[in-house]
């Protein structure tokens, strides 16, 4: 078992492992950007990357505190669900209504992998492989689809 802060360190280093791995790759503007902490440029929408003791996940979370809200921007996303899955090249789930880990309400498309622990870097690899096709490819989906969004 790790402590508290031995856990918050390792999830430090392998952020910032993640971080300079990624460092070289510009966004589908050509431009640099900070792919572990990305900015969507919208309010309420982020983009999640999670590396935790049992899964890593990667997704688009919705987080807007009215839920009526955060429907729409749901049913937006749906409609291009189609564009989704041909930019990913894979299913991912949809979840309208969930809670986020501090029991928020919040509506997700996410892709998620098990049998990878984040404290042991030895799985390192394997997680940076799951991620970055994923990050690159949502990051060129949502410079297609951003103006949409921007009203």
């Amino acid at each position: 078992m790790y402590s508290r802060s031995e856990a918050s360190r390792i999830r430090t280093e392998f952020w910032i492992t993640f971080g300079q791995y990624m460092k070289p790759v510009p966004n589908a503007q050509g431009r640099r950007i900070n792919w572990p902490n990305y900015r969507t440029g919208v309010k309420d929408v982020y983009f999640r990357m999670k590396a935790e003791q049992e899964f890593a996940s990667i997704g688009i979370e919705l987080g807007h505190k009215d839920e009526e809200l955060q429907e729409l921007y749901f049913e937006q996303f749906r409609e291009l669900k189609n564009l989704f899955k041909t930019s990913m090249g894979e299913e991912w789930d949809w979840k309208l209504h969930a809670t986020n880990e501090v029991g928020q309400p919040v509506s997700k498309i996410e892709k998620v992998i098990t049998g990878v622990n984040v404290m042991e870097e030895n799985s390192w690899p394997e997680i940076i492989s799951f991620l970055k096709p994923r990050i690159i490819a949502l990051d060129e989906f949502w410079d297609n689809v951003k103006p949409a969004f921007e009203n």
